[in-house]
């Protein structure tokens, strides 16, 4: 690796020192004419000794705002609070993930990304200050140490902040060695300090998207063709413009957007306006079309993503084996903060202030709807009121430069509640066909398991594609946790017609891991053998997978007698870089009401930097993966989408959830793992293997409440 390609100290704009980030790949910082370094750091430290780490990853409520600053702030011996937090811009050439290519948060992998490279940018930063303090001094660098944002002289017990040394350590000479502390040593890592967005979530300071407010704004509810495809063919302008407070009516043709002096106008403008839509060639699709068209899909022959051994020889051989179905439907991400976009658009450029997983297509977005040149769009990124990968598509932000470029004042534009639900970019409905046997010794023999349904990459990262293959619907299936000597995995395409789909929570682990861990306790039940033995038996390869699943099983009383109508259910799987085990108790009542006892997880994510932040994950993961599995589908009638608002697209209530006990088995030998989906991909596996335990029935489709209370489709 090139170091100056890594990190470079120059004069930042009014003095200092900007330090560019050590990410592969990323060109120092260049001087202008006029001796003046460009905005091109993660690290920028100013004469007062102000701290500013202008942070790439969005941050959801995931607290990556505080795990990345404690890996800068580690190496570069500051305190956590001296570090201020800037969301960065819009620009490829300085924010890319090298994970991902570009500047995305996504993926479980901000952490792992930054791992290395901004503790590798925060302990160059260090050494060159601790140069420039050993230079002033006339002494040598090892007799200096670094302490909470000052150099000390060992011996005389001299000291200088790091503003005094801020534009003499940019002129020093960048390390050829970049030492990084020994982990022993650690102050911050491993630690759980305070969240850095705690005080301003708790006391209203921190700004999401849906409260920009920015002079001379106006405010615009929008609402889109409830069928894909349709368009708008009236409205009623003269009621709208009766309500006190509209100022205009902007149009698409597929969409119309009120504006007001306030939101009320807005809402209130757009229900006066009552649009009529022509549907358009949708306006026939329904649940029961979508299913039959995936079910005809699955009897194709897929695209291999594995092959190993003779999967139709072993299958023919064994003395047991089991077909099974396995279907996960359409999932909207209904995060709590809906769609908006606040944006000016004038003739010279563009400012938007947005929460987005991607800024960088976010600009290109508003540079295709106005014409403008993506450099002279400003993208003030926010952060999110949940994203679940709703925030990775930027459609909405060039819906909204589309509308907002007809006018010339600053607009809010607003999704409602039932619009974010009804016009969401969905998780893919799944159809998954599976066969797998066991030999007389009562192990897997066989396996051979084909996936229908969506190809998101094809839409959003069609260069991610492998020979046409979609791995993501795969990841999960083709590499599991155990030694299965014949196994075969298929992929098959089949987009639904109206809808569009998009990433969720988990990805595809979350769908393949329901599918794997739900035949694998399907298996251990054929050979009449205990779940958690059964797995064990097939682990010897994966010390790490046998380790976290001992752990789970030991925390939660695996194999103790449990009431009647009680349940175990137990989910292993590697995702993200990261092993864990869950192990969920239940109770489904004579009334066939589900009802969650106890949750525990082990998690081996490798090193840990927060470990605060990765129970606050596992839980919220968990809950978020509850609640899908036993309430959640999205369904369609007439190419409209039925459910609406969180009355028919249900939460979990805090009374409903279980108690969830996370335990961290680290391996610090391990490369570092992801967490904000883990525990989301655990959850319907875990719940469904739990609900047969407790009742003998075994439900291979999601969700689970309408099956158990007698009310499947």
């Amino acid at each position: 690796m090139n170091r100056r390609a890594f990190f470079q100290g120059s004069l930042a704009l009014g003095g200092g020192m900007l330090l560019s980030g050590m990410i592969p790949g990323l060109p120092g910082a260049q001087a202008d004419t006029g001796g003046v370094f460009n905005p091109n750091a993660f690290i920028r430290i100013d004469r007062s000794g102000g701290i500013t780490l202008i942070m790439r990853h969005a941050e959801m409520g995931q607290g990556i705002y505080t795990g990345i600053a404690m890996l800068i702030a580690e190496e570069l011996e500051v305190d956590l609070e001296q570090v201020v937090l800037e969301a960065a811009p819009a620009d490829p050439s300085r924010y890319t993930d090298s994970a991902a290519g570009e500047e995305v948060t996504g993926g479980s992998a901000s952490t792992r990304d930054s791992w290395l490279p901004l503790r590798q940018a925060g302990a160059a930063a260090r050494i060159m200050l601790v140069a420039a303090a050993a230079a002033r001094w006339n002494v040598l660098p090892k007799s200096c140490a670094a302490q909470h944002g000052q150099i000390i002289h060992v011996l005389t017990g001299r000291t200088l902040s790091y503003g005094d040394l801020a534009e003499e350590a940019a002129l020093q000479k960048v390390p050829e060695k970049i030492i990084l502390k020994d982990p022993s040593t650690f102050r911050l890592i491993g630690t759980s300090p305070q969240r850095l967005d705690t005080k301003p979530k708790s006391n209203g300071t921190a700004i999401f998207g849906m409260d920009v407010r920015v002079p001379g704004m106006k405010i615009g509810r929008i609402m889109a063709s409830p069928v894909q495809g349709g368009r708008l063919i009236s409205y009623d302008s003269v009621a709208v413009r009766a309500i006190a407070g509209v100022v205009d009516i902007i149009t698409l043709p597929d969409v119309i957007a009120v504006i007001g002096d306030h939101s009320w106008a807005a809402i209130k403008g757009l229900e006066a306006a009552n649009p009529q839509w022509d549907p358009g060639p949708h306006a026939a699709v329904s649940t029961k079309i979508l299913m039959d068209d995936l079910r005809r899909a699955s009897d194709r022959t897929g695209l291999v993503a594995k092959n190993t051994g003779d999967v139709d020889a072993a299958l023919a051989a064994c003395s047991h084996q089991i077909d099974a179905v396995y279907e996960l439907p359409f999932l909207a991400h209904a995060a709590l903060e809906p769609i908006n976009t606040t944006l000016h658009i004038r003739p010279d450029g563009a400012d938007v202030w947005v929460g987005t997983q991607v800024p960088v297509r976010a600009r290109q977005e508003v540079a295709n709807a106005t014409g403008l040149p993506p450099e002279k769009i400003a993208i003030h990124n926010h952060v999110i009121g949940g994203g679940f990968g709703r925030r990775l598509d930027s459609g909405s932000i060039g819906q909204a430069a589309r509308l907002a470029k007809q006018i010339s004042y600053p607009v809010k534009l607003f999704w409602t509640r039932e619009e974010d639900i009804q016009q969401d970019q969905f998780r893919p409905f799944y159809y998954d066909r599976i066969s797998a046997g066991l030999n007389k010794q009562r192990r897997i023999a066989a396996w051979k398991h084909r996936t229908t349904g969506s190809y998101v990459t094809t839409r959003w990262a069609p260069e991610g594609l492998q020979n046409g293959l979609d791995t993501d619907t795969v990841d999960g299936a083709t590499e599991t946790p155990y030694a299965i000597p014949a196994q075969r995995n298929e992929s098959v395409q089949c987009e639904p017609e109206g809808l569009t789909t998009l990433w969720w929570r988990g990805v595809g682990p979350t769908h393949n891991i329901f599918v794997v861990e739900g035949m694998i306790d399907e298996l251990a039940h054929l050979a009449e053998t205990d779940p958690l033995d059964f797995r064990r038996s097939m682990l010897g390869h994966s010390p790490r997978g046998l380790k976290v699943l001992n752990e789970a099983a030991s925390k939660s009383g695996w194999g103790t007698p449990l009431p009647a109508g009680h349940g175990r259910g137990i989910a292993l799987h590697y995702s993200f870089q990261t092993w864990a085990a869950t192990v969920l108790e239940v109770r489904v009542t004579r009334d066939n009401d589900i009802r969650l006892i106890w949750a525990d997880t082990a998690v081996d994510c490798g090193p840990i930097v927060f470990p605060d932040a990765i129970k606050a994950q596992i839980q919220g993961g968990l809950i978020f993966g509850l609640t899908m599995a036993l309430y959640n589908e999205i369904t369609v009638t007439n190419g409209r989408v039925d459910q609406s608002n969180f009355h028919d697209y249900r939460m979990m209530r805090i009374n409903e959830a279980p108690d969830i006990r996370v335990h961290l088995v680290p391996d610090l030998s391990a490369d570092i793992g992801g967490i904000g989906e883990v525990g989301t991909v655990a959850a319907a596996p875990a719940l469904a293997n739990a609900i047969f335990a407790a009742t003998g029935r075994r439900l291979r489709r999601i969700p689970f409440v309408p099956q158990i209370a007698g009310k499947s489709t």
